[in-house]
């Protein structure tokens, strides 16, 4: 196992990549960076890099320059954590882990990763993070004591405060959140999305970052602990899209996929009773004004280049998550490996 180099890190903001547009996708091409017997679900894209957590303890970073992944592996006393949430500023990475006790790390000095928020308790169980700016961040998990477990930072990721339910909308019991791909929250300018499913399947949204929020319904499957939305994503303030389903049918195809032009407080069922069923990360494609949707799940990979209203399977191949570099260029993760996705 390879000690990871702060060269590494830097790497993460050294590479730029050129402007591309796109209005259609039709293929994909695959290449496998890195395979290991871990579970990735969390990935982070930055300047052309990708940085990534998984269970295990381990996390890494690969250098699109040197083609080299670097390696490591976080414990925490006899722990390995399992992480399902990553994010990066621009000067820190941060992974955080799902059950209690609940870890969030940061980058320090000395090649090391400083623990910056530990929560234990029954119910703890963390899903996603972002970052508004470098200064602001959010994560968010399953609901404890009536209402779903927000934290938040001001101070680039130094310290992280939860948020009290007095704050936030109640929680019906049984309504969750999927740590399937780091995919819950939503974020574009000072606006914030979150997604949740389970025996609810809502839209948490706050305009201020995270001071205030009210709460929207959705038409998504919804009524079972494995149903619901897995994942979002919003193009600008106003364009968003929701995708999930039931993993435990993946070929269930029906009110699986919404898509929202008002910001949130309404959703369309699109392709219903159409390909595809479940998936656990949807993407928009940069530069495609709204009309490009990647999907990816263990069920493989799904193109729409009309907002979501038709799909076409692009792959069979399986991945937990995925994120856009450019407007032809992403990076997938699942089980045992990394892997870079070429669109044309």
């Amino acid at each position: 196992m390879k000690k990871i180099p702060l060269i590494v890190v830097a790497f993460l903001f050294l590479i730029s990549c050129s402007p591309k547009k796109t209005s259609f996708i039709s293929e994909v091409t695959i290449t496998t960076l890195y395979k290991d017997s871990i579970s990735i679900r969390a990935i982070v894209p930055k300047k052309g890099n990708v940085a990534f957590a998984a269970n295990n303890g381990m996390y890494g970073f690969y250098d699109s320059l040197s083609g080299v992944t670097e390696v490591n592996q976080q414990q925490y006393d006899t722990i390995a954590p399992a992480f399902r949430a990553v994010a990066v500023t621009g000067n820190d990475f941060f992974m955080l882990s799902v059950a209690s006790p609940a870890l969030l790390y940061k980058s320090g000095a000395n090649n090391t990763m400083d623990l910056v928020y530990k929560e234990e308790g029954e119910g703890v169980f963390y899903d996603s993070m972002h970052f508004w700016n470098d200064m602001e961040g959010i994560a968010m998990g399953d609901p404890v004591d009536g209402c779903l477990s927000v934290i938040i930072t001001r101070d680039g990721g130094k310290s992280w405060q939860k948020q009290s339910c007095t704050q936030l909308p109640a929680a019906f019991e049984g309504e969750a959140a999927f740590a399937a791909s780091n995919s819950n929250i939503a974020i574009y300018k000072d606006h914030t999305w979150i997604a949740t499913g389970g025996i609810k399947s809502r839209i948490l949204y706050s305009a201020d970052k995270g001071k205030n929020w009210v709460v929207f319904e959705t038409p998504f499957v919804q009524g079972k602990s494995t149903q619901g939305i897995y994942s979002i994503d919003f193009y600008d303030a106003e364009n968003g899209f929701a995708m999930g389903g039931d993993f435990t049918k993946p070929d269930a195809n029906k009110f699986n996929k919404a898509v929202t032009k008002d910001g949130g407080k309404t959703w369309k069922v699109v392709a219903n009773g159409k390909l595809p069923g479940y998936k656990s990360c949807v993407q928009y494609v940069p530069g495609s004004n709204a009309k490009v949707l990647v999907a990816i799940g263990f069920t493989g990979i799904a193109v729409s280049n009309d907002g979501g209203e038709t799909w076409k399977q692009l792959s069979e191949e399986g991945f937990y998550t995925l994120r856009f570099v450019d407007e032809f260029t992403a990076y997938a993760a699942g089980k045992g490996r990394l892997a870079r996705l070429d669109f044309k």
